[in-house]
């Protein structure tokens, strides 16, 4: 669906009006806030030639931009995604999860029960070997487009919040039904230069994968062929972020030819999310580094990833400043949720995100807290940080804003959650208050192999909420865990106990807004199965949502 919003007149200097700009989205998968060198270096202090992974061109646009070290995203792709495609929290839509190719009412051709979404999962779960007091709930694969199975729903894309601008998609989807009709990036406003819609892909031989048609997976699917995606013009290049970024560089050669319209280029790298494959050279290189090891970080297959996603960023920096697109093209990048940690993943070591607890599936810092950096030569502020805590709900009203649109038209019409952070690229410290955004929620309702960083036992259900400084974690199992994030980085100070008014406050807004804005389809129930004397945590568990609803105190009834 096409929003027409409100064109205000808007400047740089006062008094001038000036074309619309060309904007260059990049989001990486799975990369970590302490895998970029700059960013490492701006939280502990450390040289960065002591440090192991390399990110000069990631380095550069910090240099010459503004940098958030308090960005925050969801704690998997697919519901980071879908929050920057509509501008609204993923728990909202339904997506809570980030699922391979699973069974869904669509793709199975059942119907839908009440409550539940068409391109809902039936059930998805991990094999987890102990006792779960609760069942997972479910999710959405599928952004809705106002296909006939969507009954009057159309979420307002980011690409058709941008009218008037040429709007393609590059890389990972996976926010499409797994493959459904009416789902793909042109049905959501984009012009698909490549695209594959999983949550992951090879980098090596994957052109066969993405180019298949073929509808034996899901033999049930109502209609012709598999929708999963499209690989793109043939590059020459045998590795897949190198075959990315050449079929982003050509659309940019066009682009500085033709300029008929401004453009919008989202580009989203399967990097670094695994299979962990790097190019030959680039490992021999990260194995031999005398460096390898420094804080935690030492599997040069994830540092050769990360090496040629940093050279992909640098390409398309030096192609805007070739073509004398860069005076006018403002990019940002950011990753879609924190790095595989390794103290929380069960396949071995990839990378360490001290001092950030915890990792990928974590609702700690170390899962949702990303790199987010905002570049535009000339025009905004260079080199600044701001610490004012924003979300990746937040990127579709900043474009909107930055591409001269009047973004309060989607808080009212669309009810997004974001709000425009554009006004901090001159105010990082937001004396203005331009930005007002002062809570964020996450939402999480599934038992995960991801390992908690605190017990060692696989994740459990969590949702959170986060207001100012304040961060409660709730562990459906029935924990409670506030923390001071600006004091205590590392979550390692509970303050739970010590301010329970505190806890009751944000429990009770936390519950009000999953009431609110997140169907029960998408909350975990009670697993009639469980037997608590096969119970291995070392407390019991509890049921906070039910004593909340007896009005009883929560803080004082958690474990």
């Amino acid at each position: 669906m096409t929003l027409l919003l409100v064109i205000g007149q808007w400047s740089f200097a006062q008094g001038t009006k000036r074309e619309k700009p060309n904007i260059i989205l990049i989001l990486a998968d799975d990369y970590g806030y302490m895998d970029i060198q700059e960013y490492a270096k701006h939280t502990l202090g450390t040289d960065k030639s002591k440090m192991f992974y390399e990110t000069p061109n990631l380095d550069r646009l910090i240099r010459e931009g503004v940098a958030f070290d308090r960005a925050y995203a969801t704690m998997l792709c697919a519901p980071t995604r879908s929050s920057i495609l509509t501008g609204k929290y993923a728990a909202r839509l339904g997506f809570t999860t980030a699922t391979p190719y699973e069974p869904t009412y669509y793709n199975q051709g059942l119907k839908v029960p009440k409550g539940s979404y068409i391109n809902d999962v039936i059930y998805h779960s991990d094999k987890i070997p102990i006792e779960q007091a609760l069942r997972n709930g479910s999710s959405n694969t599928g952004v809705p487009s106002g296909t006939k199975y969507d009954n009057g729903v159309d979420e307002t894309s980011i690409a058709e919040a941008l009218p008037d601008y040429n709007s393609v998609f590059i890389g990972k989807w996976h926010m499409g039904g797994h493959g459904a009709q009416g789902y793909t990036p042109a049905n959501q406003g984009f012009k698909s230069i490549a695209w594959y819609d999983a949550g992951s892909s090879p980098y090596f031989n994957w052109r066969k994968l993405w180019n298949n048609k073929s509808m034996k997976r899901h033999p049930n699917m109502p209609q012709k062929e598999w929708m999963i995606g499209n690989a793109g013009e043939e590059t020459g290049e045998n590795y897949l972020t190198d075959d990315l970024t050449v079929q982003a560089l050509r659309f940019l050669n066009k682009q500085a030819k033709v300029k008929e319209k401004p453009f919008f280029l989202y580009f989203c790298h399967f990097a670094v999310h695994g299979p962990w494959q790097g190019k030959k050279e680039d490992i021999e290189h990260f194995k031999n580094k005398k460096t390898k090891g420094w804080n935690g970080q030492g599997d040069a297959r994830y540092a050769a990833m990360i090496y040629d996603m940093d050279k992909s960023v640098g390409e398309i920096l030096d192609k805007l400043e070739e073509t004398g697109l860069d005076k006018n093209t403002l990019v940002i990048f950011m990753s879609d949720n924190g790095g595989i940690d390794n103290d929380v993943n069960p396949q071995g070591f990839i990378t360490n995100n001290d001092p950030l607890k915890g990792g990928k599936a974590c609702l700690t810092e170390g899962g949702v807290r990303v790199p987010l950096i905002f570049r535009w030569k000339g025009k905004i502020k260079e080199g600044k940080w701001s610490k004012i805590a924003v979300g990746c709900t937040d990127i579709l009203p900043t474009i909107v804003e930055v591409a001269g649109y009047n973004p309060k038209s989607l808080y009212t019409k669309e009810d997004i959650d974001g709000r425009s952070i554009w006004g901090l690229m001159s105010d990082v410290k937001n004396k203005k208050k331009t930005y007002t955004r002062n809570t964020h929620y996450w939402h999480y309702p599934f038992n995960v192999i991801y390992n908690n960083p605190y017990d060692g036992l696989p994740l459990t259900p969590h949702s959170a909420i986060m207001e100012g400084n304040y961060k409660l974690i709730f562990d459906w199992y029935g924990k409670l865990k506030l923390f001071d994030v600006k004091k205590d980085l590392s979550e390692n100070n509970n303050l739970a106990k010590k301010m329970p008014d505190k806890v009751n406050d944000l429990f009770g807004k936390l519950i009000t807004w999953l009431d609110k804005d997140v169907k029960k389809t998408y909350w975990p129930t009670l697993n009639p199965d469980y037997n608590s004397a096969k119970e291995v945590r070392d407390v019991p568990f509890i049921d906070l949502v039910k004593i909340y609803r007896n009005g009883e105190d929560v803080a004082k009834a958690a474990n």
